[in-house]
């Protein structure tokens, strides 16, 4: 028996005791320090069970029923490739994002889809027939795979920019999902500015959960970050309309920052605590912008380019390094923007936020074969990162292909950049991180998008909150 590769360890010395978490089996425990010294003998002296105590003995065997300890190597390299085929293969959800319209009534600087200048006269919109034929592809998945739940998510763009479209596929697939007894599930992402309780109360009857709005930090920097077209700002109306539906559905804010925007967000979070609908938010939870490699960067963008101590970049070996156990590996040390969003956590926690841990951020739907992005004109996507991007279509609703979308499709389905993290322990929960950010940022799919860093984070925030909460679990004496 050998510990695990995809133990984490966090120290907790006011109560000398261990955070001990496994990745895989998402199994978590606070324990005396004398059981992290066990594990270390086990790492140096691997089959040293027979040459232990009745105790040590016990101990063993509660770690290894908590996955804490494996046979070997090979059997957990298996156990690891199960996990993702189980990931990949599972039926009890199908998960359709439908991009109703790449159109946008804003005019973000970073908005990867470039709808700037002129181009919502050429933007792609979906038509009503398309979105039949969108309906009639998804009803025929239903009945291929048979899943208890269907999530619909709409995503633009901005689709309420297209409401005939949104209107008429959740009235329709929610039709589809009661006659074959799968519960449906809607979500919409918007930029809050077309948000009404009319939009709301047309969507609830037909499943609408959860409504996710964007807000780029405080009212200056939003209205900086996210203008309208003609340049006027949006923060005050997004806000009037939050409040206006807060109490008919659940609303999650999400908030894209860069260098220039990121110290605005706790003045967001104490403007947020103090309105009337504060009880009403879900979620909170803010990200870094992303940027192709080869655009105009504006002064204070944040790369994600992963680099070295000295600022150079290491082409995606940032990941391999840490996980081969490098002393001087780059994700511990060189990563600003997984710095700024492990403290957005804590700040958004400090104000009574619920946000993300850190930890649990997938494995993402591009690893899923039953999660699909439609674009406006029915061509299939891996994820709504690429939507638009014709050499990475998957397909189309049609069920007529190409070559260039055939090669594509092949392309994402042996998709594994984790297989180059090596024995990186958060391979189960990132799974080589961002496909989106690594084509971006790295100009290549298949690598890993490494922010160990920003995992790393998470961990000693969970690590916290046992610590407050949990006596020891597993102790060794």
């Amino acid at each position: 028996m050998r510990p695990s590769m995809f133990n984490v360890r966090v120290p907790l010395p006011e109560r000398d005791e261990l955070f001990l978490m496994n990745t895989l089996t998402d199994t978590q425990l606070v324990v005396s320090r004398d059981v992290g010294a066990l594990l270390d003998r086990l790492e140096a002296e691997p089959g040293g069970p027979d040459r232990l105590s009745a105790d040590e003995r016990e101990a063993v065997a509660a770690l290894a029923e908590h996955g804490f300890l494996v046979r070997d190597r090979e059997t957990e390299r298996r156990a690891l490739e199960h996990y993702f085929t189980g990931v990949r293969e599972d039926t009890s959800e199908l998960r359709v994002t439908v991009l109703t319209t790449l159109q946008c009534n804003f005019a973000c600087d970073y908005c990867y889809q470039g709808d700037h200048g002129d181009y919502n006269q050429h933007a792609a919109k979906m038509s009503l027939e398309t979105a039949e034929r969108v309906a009639r592809w998804t009803e025929a998945k239903l009945d291929e795979i048979g899943p208890q739940a269907f999530a619909l998510t709409f995503f633009g763009g901005e689709p309420l920019l297209n409401l005939p479209v949104t209107y008429y596929l959740a009235e329709r697939l929610w039709a589809a999902c009661q006659a074959r007894g799968v519960k449906m599930h809607v979500n919409l992402i918007t930029n809050g500015l077309l948000l009404t309780p009319e939009v709301v109360d047309r969507l609830l009857p037909f499943g609408l959960t959860g409504v996710k709005v964007t807000l780029d930090g405080d009212r200056e920097t939003h209205d900086r970050m996210r203008p309208l077209r003609g340049g006027q700002g949006t923060f005050d109306r997004i806000i009037r309309n939050v409040r206006a539906v807060a109490d008919r559905c659940r609303i999650s804010i999400g908030g894209n920052f860069d260098a220039s925007s990121v110290d605005s967000y706790p003045a967001l979070l104490d403007f947020l605590r103090a309105q009337d609908f504060a009880g009403s938010i879900a979620k909170v939870a803010f990200k870094p912008v992303v940027r192709a490699a080869e655009a105009s960067r504006p002064e204070g963008f944040i790369p994600l380019t992963a680099v070295d101590r000295h600022g150079q970049p290491l082409g995606a070996t940032c990941m391999t390094s840490a996980g081969a156990g490098s002393a001087t590996g780059a994700c511990d040390t060189c990563h600003f923007a997984d710095e700024k969003m492990a403290w957005l956590r804590d700040e958004t926690r400090k104000r009574g936020f619920s946000t993300l841990d850190g930890v649990h951020m997938g494995p993402c739907e591009i690893h899923r074969r039953h999660a699909h992005t439609i674009g406006p004109d029915g061509s299939l996507y891996a994820c709504p990162g690429f939507t638009g991007d014709a050499a990475l279509s998957t397909g189309h609703i049609s069920g007529a292909t190409d070559a260039l979308q055939r090669r594509a499709a092949a392309r994402f389905e042996r998709l594994a950049a984790w297989k180059d993290c090596q024995d990186c322990a958060f391979i189960p929960v990132c799974a080589g991180g961002c496909t989106t950010a690594a084509h971006a940022e790295l100009g290549d799919l298949d690598k890993p998008s490494c922010h160990k860093a920003s995992f790393e984070a998470g961990v000693v925030s969970l690590a916290r909150e046992a610590a407050a909460a949990a006596e020891p679990q597993l102790v060794h004496s």
